[in-house]
């Protein structure tokens, strides 16, 4: 009698035994508040236009509901054996196919970073740095983690690596002009690169610490002193990102032009006070305020629900780092600390650069606030990495590693 082979399963309704369900609650969470805020955030972009909100709405739902199905069969699904080296070459030929496909459709503020699919009515975008940003974590769990007993060589474990990471950011940077992210992807891998125990490595390793630390002292050199500026003025940078340096450095600078969109967000962050205006009643948004709904939402977040509201967004966020962190030093399995600490590094890095941006300290880069601006590709690359992650708690609690 043949036994008859069993079916694979794609589609789940709930999340496995073992997983965390704080994370879990603290997705939920910023699916819901993210979906509710994109909604009162676009009120202001086209007043009157009721049917603009409905359509952005309506597409908000439609990708958090697709990343939280895309989470569930990560979280199922994945293994170790996913992630095999061999595994890798189709999905890093179908990202970087999208990365440079990027290029053949209009610019947005100077960057080639999206693809548009048009609908009826409307139009979907893609924007594939997003999920370069989860398939690079990967890259690394699979090509460094756990070898610390084998005899491999520095150049034999990371030729492959170092080669799929370079075609990412080069594609990044020298064909979409995205230096945000192609910053995230380097500080992300950066720190992921810190987690392999292996002999060979270690000079690697203390190098990439020396980089990552000149990097940081670089751009604080950069933003301030007078010698910084005028080496911003000489970088070989598109303009609209030297504009978005000296921003940071005054917002007066330009107020309005390349300034406008800063001094509206540092308004709206002053007029919200403790407690905000209430959910809706943002006065700011009403102004003439571009990207309310992506890269600023923060602003109009803060102004509606104050202070308060703000901590209690950061306090979610904190939750999710504070448990992949947790599950972090208990495991010894490389591959799922690489993971675990990646996807913490992706949410960190973007809070970093998201805040920073929105309120001067740090130049703006475009990297949205996850799972609360307007964008499918973000949330749903997100969700993935979560799920991912979640998979990898699920077979720690359940015995299946170490």
């Amino acid at each position: 009698m043949t036994k008859t082979k069993k079916k694979k399963k794609w589609i789940y309704t709930k999340m496995p035994k073992g997983y965390d369900k704080l994370i879990h609650l603290a997705v939920i969470i910023l699916m819901v508040f993210g979906t509710i805020m994109i909604a009162s955030a676009s009120m202001g972009l086209k007043t009157g236009d009721n049917r603009y909100l409905i359509i952005t709405v309506v597409k908000q739902i439609v990708y958090v509901t697709f990343g939280y199905a895309l989470m569930l069969m990560a979280a199922n699904r994945f293994k170790f054996d996913s992630i095999r080296g061999s595994n890798f070459p189709p999905y890093v030929i179908a990202v970087v196919g999208a990365l440079i496909a990027c290029r053949a459709f209009k610019p947005v503020n100077g960057s080639y970073g999206w693809i548009r699919i048009p609908f009826p009515g409307t139009q979907v975008t893609i924007q594939p740095s997003e999920f370069a940003k989860v398939v690079a974590i990967l890259i690394v769990a699979a090509y460094c983690g756990d070898f610390k007993r084998s005899f491999k060589g520095f150049w034999e474990m990371m030729k492959v690596p170092i080669l799929f990471l370079c075609l990412f950011l080069g594609i990044i940077l020298v064909v979409q002009h995205d230096l945000g992210s192609a910053v995230v992807i380097f500080l992300v891998t950066c720190v992921c690169y810190l987690i392999p125990e292996h002999p060979q490595l270690k000079t690697f390793q203390t190098v990439l610490k020396i980089v990552f630390w000149c990097f940081v002292g670089f751009v604080i050199f950069l933003l301030a002193t007078d010698t910084g500026l005028k080496i911003i003025q000489a970088l070989p940078l598109e303009n609209y990102q030297i504009n978005r340096f000296l921003s940071a450095i005054d917002p007066t600078i330009d107020k309005y032009n390349s300034s406008y969109q800063l001094l509206k967000g540092l308004t709206s962050f002053a007029s919200g006070g403790w407690f905000g205006r209430g959910f809706g009643n943002s006065v700011l948004k009403y102004s003439d305020f571009p990207e309310t709904n992506t890269d600023y939402i923060l602003a109009i977040l803060v102004e509606e629900f104050g202070y308060v509201g703000f901590l209690l967004l950061m306090s979610v966020y904190c939750l999710i780092l504070a448990r992949l962190f947790y599950y972090t030093l208990k495991l010894r399995s490389e591959k799922g600390r690489i993971i675990l600490t990646g996807t913490a590094m992706y949410l960190l890095v973007h809070l970093f650069f998201n805040i920073g941006g929105v309120t001067g300290l740090i130049p703006l880069t475009g990297v949205p606030l996850l799972m609360i601006s307007a964008g499918g590709s973000s949330t749903v690359a997100f969700m993935l990495a979560i799920g991912i992650s979640q998979a990898v708690i699920r077979m720690y609690n359940r015995k299946e590693i170490a």
